[in-house]
This record gives C-alpha cells, sequence and structure tokens, in this order.
C-alpha cells in the first residue's frame, strides 16, 4: 500500500467532546503507523500542548501547531518557525480590547496571557498544558507565533475588523471557535504549514487525507486530496471547501471510523 499522511485538526475533530483522545481513535491511529503511513496532528494549540496527545499515542506523529507558525518533526526538533513581526505584534498587544476580551500570546516554548483566565483551561485538562499570567514588561513582542484574543464573539469580530482595516495581508487572521480570534503572520496557515510538510516527506497534495471542523482548518483541507469535514463543523467551512467528504460528528470518534473503513481495519 502507498504509504498516505494523514493529518487532523485536534478539537472538534479528532478529540472528543472531553477534549480527549477516544480509546478506538488510539487504536486506529496506532494501527496505521504500523502500515507504515505518516501521522500529523495540525492545531491551533501549543506544541507542548499536543506533544502529551503524541506521547500518549506512543507512534511517529508529525505536530503542526499554533496554526502552522511551528512544524516539529517526529522526534520533536522544531523543523520551522514563523514569527509575527515584532512591531506588528506589539500593535496588537497595544490594541484597545474590552476588559472581559484576554490577550494570548503563543511562543515557542510558552502560553502567556495577560490575566488569570481559570475556565480556559478545562480545554487542556488531559495534558496539563496552561498559561503563565505574564508582567506587562515581556509583552514586548519577541518571538509571537501567534496573538490570540479570547471573548465575546462581537466584541472580538470589531477587532478583527478594525485589524483588516490596519494591516490587510501581513497578518492571516482567522478562528478556531468564535469567541476566540486567532492571529499569525501574513501566509502562516495550517495549509503552509501542511504544504512544508508534504515536500519533506517527498509526497504530492494526493497523497494527503485530512480532517477539519473549523475556519482555521481551511487552507489545509483545500491542499489534500481527500478532504473530510466533521458533521458539527462551522457552516461556512463546506461553502467553502464543497467538495470535501462529510463524515459523522467529533464526539463519535467519525475520523477513526472514517479511516478504518479507508484502509480497511478490522
Amino acid at each position: 500500500m502507498t504509504p498516505r499522511l494523514i493529518v487532523s485538526d485536534l478539537d472538534g475533530t479528532l478529540l472528543g467532546a472531553d477534549h480527549d483522545l477516544p480509546p478506538e481513535t488510539v487504536d486506529t491511529l496506532r494501527a496505521l503507523a504500523g502500515q507504515g503511513h505518516h501521522l500529523a496532528f495540525a492545531s491551533g494549540r501549543h506544541f507542548r500542548d499536543m506533544q502529551r496527545f503524541r506521547e500518549r499515542l506512543g507512534v511517529p506523529v508529525h505536530v503542526i501547531s499554533t496554526n502552522g507558525a511551528y512544524l516539529h518533526d517526529t522526534e520533536d526538533r522544531l523543523v520551522s518557525a514563523r514569527h509575527l513581526e515584532a512591531s506588528l505584534a506589539r500593535e496588537l498587544i497595544a490594541l484597545p480590547r474590552p476588559a472581559a476580551v484576554r490577550l494570548n500570546l503563543y511562543r515557542e516554548h510558552e502560553w502567556l496571557i495577560d490575566a488569570e483566565a481559570p475556565g480556559l483551561l478545562a480545554l487542556h485538562a488531559h495534558t496539563g498544558f496552561g498559561y503563565r499570567v505574564a508582567d506587562p514588561g515581556e509583552l514586548d513582542g519577541e518571538g509571537v507565533g501567534k496573538v490570540l484574543y479570547i471573548g465575546d464573539p462581537g466584541e472580538v469580530e470589531r477587532l478583527a475588523a478594525t485589524i483588516r482595516a490596519r494591516h490587510g495581508e501581513r497578518l492571516h487572521l482567522t478562528w478556531s471557535m468564535a469567541t476566540s480570534l486567532e492571529i499569525m503572520a501574513g501566509g502562516v496557515n495550517k495549509g503552509t504549514a501542511l504544504a512544508a510538510l508534504l515536500e519533506r516527506l517527498g509526497l504530492g497534495p494526493e497523497a494527503c487525507l485530512a480532517f477539519g471542523d473549523n475556519l482555521n482548518d481551511v487552507e489545509m483541507l483545500a491542499l489534500a486530496g481527500e478532504a473530510h469535514l466533521m458533521a458539527n463543523a462551522h457552516p461556512d467551512l463546506g461553502v467553502r471547501l464543497p467538495a470535501a467528504e462529510r463524515i459523522g460528528h467529533h464526539d463519535e470518534q467519525a475520523v477513526a471510523a472514517r479511516l478504518r473503513e479507508r484502509f480497511g481495519l478490522s
């Protein structure tokens, strides 16, 4: 069988409603790795957060983290890092925002936040990864892979409109949830990172199966030869990717079910 690259988003796609890897999914991915296929996780999450899921699988997995700002190989080596220009990051840090909107910075080794937000940690309960409240002097814009605003959907959408008007293509704006506005350097997304990974593996897009559920998956799914949308996907995703295959709900292990069917796993 020709080796394939199987790349999946995590939250809302590969993970269940409890934001953990279901046992059936673990068994399926291990079986595919045993057949010689390449595996990759692609998420807005931090690398150190995603690393915990890979460790539990116990098989080689490439990691596209921070929406494509970082690419790590199966041995934890950093293959590429694309940061925002420090001056742009400082402008985003200084941008006036409602008091309830949290400012987050993803750097290579840590997640910084401007104030305590314990409710955010529920997403990471199964990995133990968490933020560190930054001192104001640490918010210097250096080495930032992603600026993330989390808050009321209307408030973060207004921030997005302001940022688009000021900076246009110099920044890449996307959404992982309605409450989460994610900002990377221009041209940084899961799709560009996936293209780099495919080139590294010597594979074409036609050899790639991809799975996703939200707007930060658009470029990745558009590139893959076999694109799959979750039943719980953002409604705009199907509009943008009409040729993608619809599969079941993330909390019903639909990715594992599709992979077992596709590769003849019993």
